[in-house]
């Protein structure tokens, strides 16, 4: 929901399938080919592409369910880009952000040993050898080589003093007290994911390639943030930071800095209202380029590409015009261009754009980042010769996310387990709002569905709201096809890859003619003739949640709700969100004690002595930014008013990370889908 992250060890090199862990039935069983929620942990998906400088190689992260551990491994693969052979390079386990070295001959990596924190590897490719470069105490981030290969440069967190009022007293010797008491007096404490905020600030470090003791290159009561980028003499990095004296209460105010490497000075670069980040040096050094933008505390606002010279002058935007927000940034080889990745009606693409801001789409289709839910996605990178590696799909929401080089896929990482799965079918809807729009939306149709039959139907609302769905693959939405629903999903107003005009169509006035977006959508798929219109279910995450919540304060009309991780008071999430400060700056004009009824007209709770749809809430026990308060404030209401409904929470879930285990997010569709069942009728409808 937000606007917007040393001593020698050789390593064995063997990587254990970790795919073929996956539950599978009894021998002696019929294995059905209808996907289940066993199949999670069977899934695998390629994501981080990284190209070597020559472009004959890629490593990549290739994600894989263990069923024994329940959770998602990463491994490091490498490809051959002629051929499309492939072998286990690093892992598995917890191996991610790979980085080639300037000459194509190493890669660092990060990975971690059981119960170790994250540490800094380098793979010598010609021999196989690894070695661990650093003994860190927190994991390593942002990595980046020096231009001649001999250090890399790295963002990591420094521990700072807790702030202490008073003391116990002098504890005897052997005895066992309570833990010692916690002074929060940060604005913003605790972070989703992330658990309460420890005392310190992240720091650029550089340690030399083969080992040894790091140095710490940024100092103060800041943090630092990536990417870092070298200079061609190795002699400056670029990166971004927010240093104003308010940080706290101005969070998006970051800007562009110069690191001198040897004196460690900063030299700010870039100064306006709003973020200005992701800076990379051309090859040659003489332009810097970055995303930013004019924060004028609308809700949404895209990121746009900026170019300027090195020493902060000069600086243009080259995508306004385009208005999409910017995902990422890489120079191409002569300087002359950057290739960026951003997303336009629901699809990602890779474009090259010149100096003079012209733009020339190269890839399009990018997919990953998540399984659950069909959000845009995907990422990239360019060799010096040009050519693109990516992850996407081609098959139009019924893969997850392979690799491919240009355009001819070199991995099919789901084809064995899926040949043996008959899944629903991804399509299109045509859906025109009240007032005319065009309003993207798809239908997951059961693998049984016959033309012309009726089925119930599950509206499946995106978070965000300024994010976008696409023809993307999810694992939630294929579970619900498999149990014999329809599931519409769309992207009304409010989302993203459209335009900031359509984004900021709900700016202060969320939830509210979304809404009506929604329900054009569901009468789009009754009249098309799928949607039975007395089996009607309606579920969604986050900012879904908001809207699911909402909807059954607005209509009776459909049988059951699921609310999942919602915002039901926006008074009380304003104030205990980890984000403090997000949402009475960018989606309110007031502060709530300013005007509590502003905030209150548009709460979820405000209608609550409207609703008689039986509503199941659905909550991380471990979530920051939509509290689970919120969820039990609900659940709370619905029960004093008599309403049928069940509280449903994911032990150790964080609101981002709801579904990060594979037999949670199995689970969670299996009670959401025991839910519907409860409610769903035989109504005569359905031919």
């Amino acid at each position: 929901m937000l606007r917007q992250t040393l001593a020698l060890l050789l390593l064995s090199t063997c990587v254990p399938a970790v795919a073929q862990t996956s539950a599978q039935p009894a021998a002696t069983e019929q294995p059905s080919r209808l996907f289940a929620g066993a199949d999670l942990f069977g899934l695998e998906m390629a994501s981080s592409p990284q190209i070597s400088p020559d472009g004959t190689r890629v490593a990549y992260v290739r994600q894989s369910g263990d069923v024994m551990a329940d959770k998602m491994r990463s491994a490091i693969w490498l490809v051959d880009t002629k051929s499309g052979e492939q072998v286990p390079l690093v892992g598995a386990g917890s191996q991610f952000a790979p980085v080639w070295s300037p000459d194509g001959k190493r890669l660092a990596y990060v990975g971690a040993e059981e119960g170790g924190a994250p540490q800094l590897y380098v793979r010598w490719l010609e021999s196989g050898a690894t070695a661990r470069i650093t003994g860190l105490p927190d994991s390593p981030s942002s990595l980046a080589w020096s231009p001649d290969g001999r250090q890399i440069a790295y963002v990591m967190h420094v521990p700072g003093e807790a702030t202490k009022f008073g003391a116990a007293p002098a504890k005897p010797e052997g005895a066992k007290w309570a833990e010692p008491l916690e002074v929060i007096d940060r604005v913003t404490y605790r972070a989703d994911g992330g658990g309460y905020i420890r005392p310190g600030f992240d720091q650029v470090f550089v340690v030399a390639a083969d080992g040894g003791a790091p140095r710490q290159l940024t100092f103060g009561k800041f943090d630092v943030s990536g990417p870092l980028s070298f200079s061609p003499d190795g002699k400056t990095l670029v990166l971004s930071s927010n240093r104003r004296a308010d940080w706290e209460r101005e969070p998006n105010d970051s800007e562009v800095y110069a690191l001198d490497m040897a004196s460690a000075a900063l030299t700010q670069l870039t100064k306006r209202y709003g973020p200005d980040q992701n800076a990379v040096l051309s090859p040659d050094g003489s332009k810097i380029a970055y995303l930013g933008d004019d924060d004028t505390h609308l809700s949404y606002q895209p990121a746009v590409l900026y170019v300027m010279d090195r020493d902060g002058s000069n600086a243009r935007a080259l995508t306004a015009a385009l208005d999409r927000s910017i995902e990422d940034v890489q120079w191409a080889a002569d300087g002359r261009s950057v290739f960026v990745a951003y997303d336009d009606k629901a699809v990602r693409k890779v474009a090259r754009v010149d100096l003079a801001g012209k733009l020339t789409v190269l890839a399009e289709g990018l997919a990953g980042g998540e399984l659950d839910r069909p959000y845009t996605g995907g990422s990239f990178s360019v060799s010096k010769g040009g050519v693109i590696a990516w992850t996407g799909d081609m098959t139009g929401g019924e893969r997850p996310a392979d690799l491919f080089v240009g355009k001819r896929q070199v991995t099919r990482l789901n084809d064995t387990l899926l040949a043996g799965k008959t899944l629903g079918r991804v399509e299109p809807l045509t859906v025109t709002a009240s007032d005319g729009r065009t309003i993207g939306a798809w239908l997951v149709l059961p693998p049984s569905y016959q033309p012309g039959k009726r089925l119930p139907l599950v509206l499946e609302i995106h978070g965000g709201p300024h994010s976008a769905y696409g023809p993307v693959f999810s694992t939630d939405d294929q579970l619900y096809a498999a149990h014999g629903y329809a599931v519409l999903y769309t992207n009304p107003r409010g989302s993203t890859s459209y335009g900031s005009a359509f984004a900021n169509l709900i700016d202060k006035a969320y939830p509210g003619d979304d809404y009506t977006d929604l329900m054009s959508a569901v009468d789009a798929a009754i009249a098309k003739g799928v949607a039975d219109p007395d089996n009607l279910f309606v579920t969604g995450g986050s900012g879904g949640g908001v809207l699911t919540s909402w909807i059954v304060g607005k209509t009776d009309r459909f049988k059951a709700a699921a609310a999942q991780k919602p915002v039901i008071n926006w008074i009380s999430e304003a104030l205990t969100m980890d984000a403090v400060g997000f949402t009475s700056r960018y989606w309110f004009r007031k502060q709530p004690w300013e005007d509590p009824m502003g905030y209150w007209n548009r709460s979820p709770l405000s209608l609550v002595g409207n609703v008689r749809t039986p509503t199941m809430v659905v909550v991380g026990s471990e979530d920051y930014r939509t509290p689970v308060s919120e969820s039990e404030q609900y659940y709370s209401a619905l029960q004093i008013r008599g309403v049928p409904t069940a509280l449903v929470k994911v032990p150790g879930a964080s609101h981002g990370g709801i579904a990060a285990r594979p037999s949670q997010s199995a689970a969670k569709a299996a009670a959401i889908l025991a839910w519907f069942d409860k409610y769903r009728t035989d109504t005569g409808n359905q031919k």
